[in-house]
């Protein structure tokens, strides 16, 4: 495996590989990947540590290949504990063979050498099967460490009965979305065109993201960080005015006060990620054939611009006994059209693997949206989706402190704008904590 220091230098010559060496080390896995010989007849036994309910496809793996068993076990998700169980495994020298990781998460592993050279495993004889900016997201210094699962392309869900009653045109700018929500108020007597989350950061990040800033990025052995760009400030003046002039619900997604809302129609849409269809679709029963799904809000008329929620990623974590039956299973998971069919039904994401979407299920129309082939909206999102878009190894903190900040914000005290310059300080500090080399932009 590439040290830190190889990294860093294959980063200066290339964006799709973080900077990630510094003057000290981290401390990483207590043991390192070995392929243990299989005796012939034997059977290997995987791990597989997940929070995406994964069972059905895991079984339907487990009755065809019965020299490769699977077994899943369900740890918290993401930034709730499971990052933090898998650290603490990989330190004691106990991991699982499989781990779902997100995206945003793979420098943090990378940084301790968590992960897997899977190119060494013949991994990137299979990029062909992926879709590309999903496949790089888990590329380093040119190796490949982790395979794609699933993204979460951007979209807005909106009840198209309440459009209908209240005479109001689904916006397609975000000067349009504005307008909409502050007709959309007057005339239902004080219902929201969506939600703003007051501690999701990644949910905020998406819309800087479409609109072109770049959060971090490496200058030689340097990380950048611009929370404060002019793109970013245009997106945190926009919600800034629309928390301000109560156009917005400010509650969490997710939780029950938002899936009321949804029911009751006092909050008539959201910009989401296509992942939440099955949200929707859980938590709203009520509404089924009233939803309704169109691109993101644009800035510029006749635009396509989207960007990215969520996304994950099947990695192969240091210290396996089998990382080339681990492979094997991870590319079967997320490729295989009967395994993909089973994953779409248990909401895990946008897949990763090329499909034709006529031929697939997710390019069926849907009662539940009216009969809409909604995921039509969401493959055009994903094929414009900004690839340039970075994450950095401490990106779990310091998503932290934006969500705490816009937190404060939606509480009454300061602004978005506020919020992010205070966390870009912040981000730097991080940054420097892990020995990388960082300054604000």
């Amino acid at each position: 495996m590439p040290t830190r220091r190889t990294i860093l230098a294959a980063a200066a010559a290339s964006a799709a590989a973080p900077a990630l060496a510094a003057c000290g080390e981290q401390a990483g896995a207590a043991r390192m990947t070995r392929q243990a010989r299989r005796p012939p007849g034997g059977r290997v036994n995987l791990v597989f540590w997940t929070w995406v309910p994964l069972q059905k496809a895991v079984a339907l793996w487990n009755r065809t290949h019965p020299d490769i068993h699977v077994t899943v076990q369900t740890v918290p998700a993401n930034t709730s504990g499971g990052y933090q169980k898998m650290h603490a495994a990989l330190k004691a020298g106990d991991p699982p063979d499989l781990a779902q990781i997100e995206y945003y998460a793979l420098p943090e592993f990378m940084l301790v050498r968590g992960l897997t050279d899977l190119t060494a495993y013949g991994a990137d004889r299979l990029k062909k099967h992926y879709v590309d900016w999903q496949w790089q997201q888990g590329v380093f210094a040119g190796r490949t460490y982790a395979m794609p699962q699933g993204s979460g392309p951007m979209g807005f869900f909106y009840r198209a009965d309440l459009y209908d009653k209240w005479d109001l045109e689904v916006p397609r700018t975000w000067d349009e979305f504005r307008q909409a929500a502050r007709t959309m108020r007057k005339r239902s007597g004080g219902s929201c065109i969506t939600a703003f989350p007051p501690v999701n950061a990644q949910w905020f990040a998406a819309f800087p993201w479409q609109r072109g800033a770049h959060w971090v990025r490496t200058e030689g052995d340097t990380w950048v960080v611009d929370l404060a760009s002019e793109e970013s400030r245009q997106v945190a003046d926009f919600w800034d005015g629309m928390i301000r002039d109560k156009l917005v619900a400010t509650v969490q997604d997710s939780q029950s006060s938002f899936f009321k809302g949804l029911q009751t129609g006092q909050i008539a849409g959201m910009l989401g990620a296509q992942w939440q269809d099955a949200l929707i679709r859980g938590n709203a029963p009520g509404t089924k054939g009233k939803w309704r799904v169109a691109e993101l809000p644009q800035w510029e008329r006749g635009e396509h611009a989207s960007s990215n929620w969520g996304g994950s990623s099947t990695a192969i974590l240091q210290g396996t006994r089998h990382p080339a039956e681990a492979l094997k299973f991870a590319h079967w998971l997320n490729t295989d059209p009967a395994s993909i069919k089973l994953l779409v039904e248990a909401g895990y994401g946008w897949p990763s693997a090329k499909l034709d979407l006529k031929d697939s299920p997710l390019g069926k129309p849907d009662p539940f949206f009216g009969g809409q082939v909604y995921n039509e909206v969401f493959q055009v999102s994903d094929r414009n989706v900004d690839t340039s878009w970075r994450f950095s190894p401490t990106t779990t903190q310091s998503y932290a402190h934006i969500q705490d900040n816009i937190g404060r914000v939606v509480a009454g005290h300061g602004t978005i704008q506020d919020a992010l310059r205070d966390a870009q300080t912040k981000f730097v500090d991080d940054l420097k904590a892990k020995g990388l080399d960082a300054r604000s932009a």
